[in-house]
């Protein structure tokens, strides 16, 4: 295992960029994998530099959406439970966070424990026999939980850009996002990135799901034995970047964050970023609010807090992220 120094090193620094184990074994260094970037004082600047005016942004999708989806994921359901007879009511919820707005942790996707090995093991060589383990929480989602979610983030509009500029697609084929269209958008928007930000990309899934799709096209879409889902570029250029320019999380609206599945030649970004890096991969986040507020402001950076539940051993977790400008 290596020292969290290793996270601020660069690609060609790295003895192997699909396995950046950092701590030892079910301690806090592992847990947080990636964001062990989100020192104290890259936070505490941050939130100087980017709360400005008070104004606060919901990331959350409403928790009854994919209302169809995928893989046979459930969608989240809500029971009232009277007590003393209606004078006051608890709630009980049984969901999947895969079906909404979610981070990925580090427990939800695996890589092969060595090229060529049919053997896979999580962050850290964490084993499935390990997950499986009711009494083992390694890397578990609550050493996120501990520390949050918590500093810079950046806005890549890329829906509201693509729209400019005539490029129409669907957010259920594999269109892809080129980093090339990434740093157009960077230099149009003056962003300069910096070492721990949290990126957040729109491809316009939700506002698609909710604008342009009736009941019978969600179902055909969650019937799917083999969906298609677009998303960044899957391959080592994007992977260098996002390493180099020293993100610290990704999300998106779209619901595998990369195109999927990969086209030839491509690569399922998700073993590299969780199995590999311990980087939080959110997903189906709302951001449609978040553009609008950052068009009104002609700003697209902002601070992003984001609290993952306090669960031991969890898989993946609803965001409960603002951002805050």
């Amino acid at each position: 295992m290596a020292d969290p120094s290793i996270m601020e090193k660069s690609w060609d620094e790295l003895p192997d960029p699909k396995r950046v184990w950092v701590g030892k074994p079910g301690s806090r260094e592992e847990g947080l994998g990636r964001l062990v970037l989100l020192t104290p004082e890259r936070v505490l600047d941050a939130a100087k530099t980017q709360i400005q005016t008070g104004i606060r942004v919901n990331l959350g999708w409403s928790m009854d959406k994919l209302e169809y989806a995928c893989f046979n994921r459930q969608p989240c359901e809500l029971k009232m439970v009277p007590l003393l007879d209606g004078v006051a009511f608890d709630d009980i919820y049984t969901l999947n966070p895969q079906q909404s707005s979610q981070w990925d942790g580090l427990r939800h996707f695996s890589v092969a424990r060595e090229e060529g090995s049919k053997e896979r093991v999580f962050y850290g060589g964490t084993t499935k026999e390990e997950i499986l383990d009711p009494s083992n929480d390694r890397i578990g989602i609550q050493h996120w939980a501990q520390e949050g979610i918590t500093g810079r983030g950046v806005l890549i509009d890329y829906a509201s850009w693509a729209e400019k500029n005539g490029i129409k697609y669907t957010t259920f084929s594999q269109h892809e996002i080129k980093l090339s269209d990434i740093l157009a958008i960077a230099k149009e928007c003056a962003i300069t990135f910096m070492k721990g930000d949290i990126l957040l990309v729109r491809l316009g899934l939700t506002k698609e799901w909710e604008r342009d799709m009736d009941v019978e096209a969600k179902k055909a879409y969650a019937a799917s034995t083999s969906p298609k889902h677009a998303g960044v570029e899957g391959n080592l250029k994007m992977l260098k970047w996002i390493w180099n320019t020293g993100f610290a999380a990704v999300a998106g609206d779209a619901i595998s964050f990369e195109v999927y599945p990969p086209p030839p030649g491509g690569i399922l970004m998700h073993e590299y970023m969780l199995a590999g890096w311990g980087m939080p991969i959110g997903e189906m986040f709302d951001l449609e609010r978040l553009a609008e507020t950052c068009k009104t402001l002609q700003r697209w950076t902002f601070f992003v807090s984001s609290t993952p539940f306090n669960m031991p051993g969890g898989i993946s977790s609803p965001p409960n992220a603002q951002a805050i400008f």
